[in-house]
C-alpha cells in the first residue's frame, strides 16, 4: 500500500502542518508516503515524488502549501483523469489524501468512480463553508489575521475620528466577517446571511457620535459586494469620514496558529488511519462536528448548503439594526 497527499484549490494556513504529519505518520506505519505537487494539475503532469522526512522538515510553522496548488479545468475531462490514474500506477500509489474544498472533493469523487482510487478529503478552506463540518483547516489563522488587522485599523481610525470599513474574504459565506465582527467589537456587521437595517443603524451611530464616539468599525463580507456602498453610507448618512480596507489574500497566508496545527495533525491522523486500518474502498470526507471527528460521504457533503449556527447570527443583532 502507498498513499499520496495533494493540496487543491485555495491554499490556507494549516496545510503545511498537515503535509508534514502525513509523511511522518505514514513512515511510523512503515508505509511509503508520496507527495503530489501542483494539485490536480500535478496529478495529470505526473509531478509525483516518494517523500522523505527531509522533504517536510521545518515546514510546521509555514503558511500556504509547500506542495503548491492549482485549479484544474483539465481534470474535468476523462482523458486527463486517465493520464492521472496512469501516473499513480507508475508509482504504485493506490490511495489519496487531499486537502481542499468541496470542489476538490467532487473532482476526486469522479476520479474514484472512474478508476476506483479511494481517498479521504480534509476540509481546508478559510471560507468555512463546507456542509457537514463545523470547522475547516485554516479558519483560525485567518480569523487571527483579520483580528490583528482590525485592531490596528481601529487604532488609526480612533486617532482621526474616522469610520473604517473592513472587507473580509469568504466567498458567499459570512462566517469570517461575522466572527471577526463579534470578537473585534465592531459596530456594524454586514454579511449575506443577515438583513441589515442601515436607517436604524445610522440613527443609533449618529447619536453615539454626539455622545462622544470617536470611530466606527464596520466589517463586511466580500459576498455582499457592499464595501463601497457602506463607505458612502457612513460618510453621507452617519456623517463620519471613512476609509475602506480590503484585506484580500493576506487572510490566506501567515504562520499557522496552534489550533490550526493541532487540527491539521488530528485530521491527517484520522484520514491516514482510515485508509490503512479499515481498508477504505470509497471516497470519504473527514469532518469535525459537535466536538468530534467522523467520516461522511461526498454525497452527504453535497446534499446541503453550509449554514452558520443561529447562536452566532443572534450575537450580531446589535450590529445589523
Amino acid at each position: 500500500m502507498s498513499i499520496a497527499i495533494l493540496t487543491s484549490g485555495g491554499d490556507c494556513a494549516g496545510m503545511n502542518p498537515g503535509i508534514k504529519h502525513f509523511v511522518d505518520h505514514c513512515f511510523n506505519h512503515n508505509i511509503q508516503p508520496y507527495i503530489i505537487f501542483d494539485g490536480l494539475e500535478g496529478l495529470i503532469d505526473g509531478d509525483i515524488k516518494a517523500a522523505t522526512h527531509n522533504d517536510v522538515a521545518g515546514i510546521m510553522h509555514e503558511g500556504g502549501t509547500m506542495l503548491r496548488s492549482s485549479r484544474s479545468k483539465r481534470f474535468f475531462e476523462y482523458e486527463y483523469r486517465k493520464i492521472a490514474f496512469e501516473n499513480l500506477q507508475k508509482h504504485g500509489v493506490d490511495k489519496l489524501v487531499i486537502l481542499g474544498g468541496d470542489g476538490s472533493f467532487r473532482a476526486l469523487n469522479q476520479f474514484y468512480k472512474d478508476f476506483g482510487v479511494p481517498f479521504v478529503g480534509i476540509p481546508s478552506t478559510i471560507d468555512n463553508d463546507i456542509f457537514g463540518t463545523d470547522y475547516c483547516l485554516g479558519v483560525d489563522t485567518a480569523l487571527n489575521i483579520i483580528r490583528g488587522a482590525t485592531d490596528a485599523i481601529r487604532d488609526t481610525s480612533a486617532s482621526f475620528r474616522r469610520g473604517c470599513v473592513i472587507e473580509t474574504m469568504g466567498r458567499d459565506c459570512g462566517y469570517l466577517a461575522l466572527v471577526s465582527a463579534i470578537t473585534c467589537g465592531a459596530e456594524v456587521c454586514v454579511i449575506p446571511e443577515l438583513e441589515t437595517d442601515l436607517d436604524s443603524l445610522a440613527k443609533k451611530l449618529k447619536n453615539q457620535i454626539t455622545l462622544g464616539r470617536k470611530y466606527i468599525v464596520t466589517v463586511v463580507a466580500e459576498g455582499t459586494k457592499k464595501t463601497q456602498e457602506l463607505v458612502e453610507w457612513l460618510e453621507h448618512e452617519v456623517g463620519i469620514e471613512t476609509r475602506a480596507t480590503i484585506l484580500g489574500h493576506i487572510q490566506r497566508g501567515g504562520n499557522p496558529t496552534v489550533y490550526d496545527r493541532l487540527m491539521a495533525v488530528e485530521f491527517v491522523t484520522y484520514a491516514v488511519d482510515k485508509l490503512i486500518n479499515e481498508n477504505s474502498n470509497e471516497g470519504l470526507v473527514i469532518v469535525y462536528a459537535e466536538g468530534k471527528f467522523e467520516f461522511v460521504t461526498i454525497d452527504y457533503v453535497n446534499s446541503n448548503k453550509y449554514a452558520i449556527k443561529q447562536n452566532l447570527l443572534d450575537m450580531a443583532e446589535d450590529m445589523t439594526k
